[in-house]
């Protein structure tokens, strides 16, 4: 059965997208919390993200400081790519992992990779589909003080920091618009997940 990538830019309500997916039936492959785990403490990765930005990006009990190392990698497109060149590998090996234990388990289950770097990190796999959750930036920079406290100025410093949503759409196979209330954004779900399991030949 197909294999998705859901992607979107930050505060475009790919979140929501995923956990409807995950409600209607599909394994939710998460990118953010693979992250999280390959960096956990006492990682490779982690030290590896240590001998190249400093032990400062460090808390005391060995764990990673988000926040400094977002501090130290943010506006930096040099540092970035040096970030990425230690996660990205680390995060490849284990989602392709978690892809392949979903259809050992169940050969006709629809997984979903909920990925927000989609086309910076795994754009040219072969996915049965492409998921674009889409907003205006504008409603996403509302979102990100609204709902998560940023100040102007950080939203649209986190937006701008992203690839474009034009970009996004060109990789697109559906595009799924999330300006609207919750309701028409599952709407818009239910009527993929139809299109998935009444499918004939091709998504």
């Amino acid at each position: 059965m197909p294999l998705i990538a859901l992607t979107g830019g930050i505060a475009s309500g790919k979140s929501t997208i995923a956990r409807r997916l995950g409600e209607l039936g599909a394994v939710i492959v998460d990118a953010d919390r693979i992250v999280r785990e390959v960096q956990s403490a006492g990682s490779p990765v982690l030290a590896q993200i240590a001998e190249t930005f400093g032990e400062e990006v460090l808390h005391e009990d060995g764990s990673l400081d988000r926040v400094a190392l977002g501090a130290r990698v943010f506006g930096d497109a040099e540092a970035l790519q040096s970030l990425n060149h230690i996660v990205h590998p680390a995060v490849r090996a284990e989602s392709q992992r978690q892809f392949d234990a979903a259809f050992a388990a169940d050969p006709l289950a629809v997984v979903v990779y909920d990925v927000p770097l989609l086309k910076e990190a795994r754009s040219e796999d072969p996915w049965d589909l492409i998921v674009v959750a889409d907003a205006p930036a504008a409603l996403r920079a509302r979102r990100l003080v609204d709902l998560r406290g940023m100040t102007a100025d950080d939203a649209q410093a986190r937006i701008s920091a992203q690839v474009s949503d034009a970009e996004r759409r060109e990789i697109a196979d559906v595009v799924i618009d999330t300006s609207g209330d919750l309701s028409q954004t599952e709407q818009q779900v239910d009527a993929l997940w139809g299109r998935i399991h009444g499918r004939t030949g091709e998504l």
